[in-house]
């Protein structure tokens, strides 16, 4: 495993660096402030080939490699977390499942659009009354016909009101032995009759971020927009969920890195007792703290990127990975606020927002509890992985580099 960056991993990192700098970073504290998206940032990213960065060309990518997501993400949360949630739904949950699970039809008529940014995708997947128990979900699709009839709700759905797609799972048969094998996953239309679509408002962190609801009243779905076969809706939403992780730990590693560079610059120009703050020993320990966990969360998530792209299943590497950098990018925020003393406390400082930004984290995409579950289960010899049906695809080196 060769840790160095390429030159065409340093060309993402500086691209989406220069952007966020330029163009995010001036502005995200007022929306912030509004409890509202940036109104350009998904058309930016689309124009930049941010969102099908990892996508292959022939389906309107630009055939990066999983590490160049990776360090997208990071650059995109070290700005503001609510550009990279954009990218663990439109391409991790969405796009990279479609990839991974859908027929060559399939991902010529959504996948190259999404890739594109000409459409934004979410993934469905968690209900009002089911977070982590996805097996309990009681959205439900019958057939009929060449139709589904789908009906049920799905809750805090980022991207829900300003998404065209959603990949969506919900019960096909109620009589399954085991409840996960009654799952199935489909592409719906967001824009059919019998959809609604709704913000949630009041979030503690990710204010700049779209969060919502969508409800499915008798909604027709085609037989062809399901994705693989009836009962694999299970198998499917956790592949999803892995690549979401993906992504989710390569941002908060991101927001380590902020809040290190901000404590450092801070530490070194306040003074206190006739001296800067970063000549006191609590507060080298603090910033060696956040120094260290950036370096273990990048390595992690690098780790997991090189599987990726080697094609092979890394669901214990991504659940460490996951759960590991989100819980230090809020401990990283805490000590960045206590550094920052009085004014941490305000959003005169980004690390007040950083804070808010971490904390959600810990929660979705499979919150720390389920993450030590899952990784206990791999100790134990409780869960191995096996061959998905459909493994995902390795990057094609010679089209990337082209």
């Amino acid at each position: 495993m060769d840790l160095s960056l390429s030159p065409e991993h340093e060309m993402v990192r500086k691209m989406v660096r220069d952007f966020v700098q330029k163009e995010i970073a001036p502005i995200v504290k007022e929306y912030d402030r509004k409890h509202e998206p940036i109104p350009f940032a998904l058309k930016r990213m689309g124009e930049l080939g941010i969102l099908g960065i990892c996508i292959p060309v022939k389906y309107g990518g630009q055939g990066m490699d999983y590490l160049s997501l990776g360090l997208a993400c990071e650059e995109l949360e070290a700005a503001d977390t609510s550009l990279r949630v954009v990218m663990s739904v439109h391409v991790g949950l969405c796009s990279l499942t479609l990839l991974q699970w859908g027929t060559e039809e399939q991902k010529q008529r959504f996948l190259v659009p999404l890739a594109r940014g000409e459409k934004i995708g979410c993934g469905a997947f968690t209900e009002p009354s089911m977070g982590s128990d996805v097996a309990a979900m009681t959205t439900y699709a019958r057939r009929e016909g060449d139709y589904y009839i789908l009906n049920g709700e799905k809750m805090w759905i980022s991207l829900a009101s300003r998404a065209d797609l959603a990949l969506v799972t919900a019960k096909t048969d109620l009589t399954a032995e085991k409840p996960s094998r009654g799952l199935s996953t489909f592409i719906v239309d967001l824009h059919s009759p019998g959809v609604k679509t709704g913000d949630i408002h009041g979030k503690l962190g990710v204010r700049a971020g779209s969060t919502g609801w969508i409800s499915f009243t008798d909604v027709k779905v085609p037989v062809e927009n399901r994705i693989g076969e009836e009962g694999e809706g299970f198998k499917i939403t956790m592949s999803a969920f892995d690549h979401g992780r993906y992504t989710v730990a390569a941002g908060a590693t991101g927001i380590i890195r902020a809040c290190l560079e901000a404590s450092v610059a801070y530490a070194k120009t306040r003074t206190t007792f006739g001296r800067p703050i970063a000549e006191h020993q609590l507060i080298q320990q603090k910033i060696a703290n956040m120094s260290q966990d950036y370096e273990i969360a990048r390595l992690l998530y690098y780790q997991v990127g090189w599987l990726k792209n080697l094609g092979k299943r890394c669901t214990y590497e991504t659940s460490i990975a996951k759960k590991f950098a989100t819980e230090a990018s809020f401990n990283a925020a805490h000590e960045a606020v206590q550094i920052h003393g009085a004014y941490g406390y305000s959003d005169e400082y980004d690390v007040e927002r950083y804070l808010r930004n971490a904390r959600g984290a810990i929660i979705y995409e499979g919150s720390s509890e389920i993450q030590t579950l899952i990784q206990a289960g791999y100790a134990l010899g409780f869960r191995q992985d096996k061959p998905l049906r459909c493994e995902p695809p390795a990057y094609d080196e010679k089209e990337w580099q082209s």
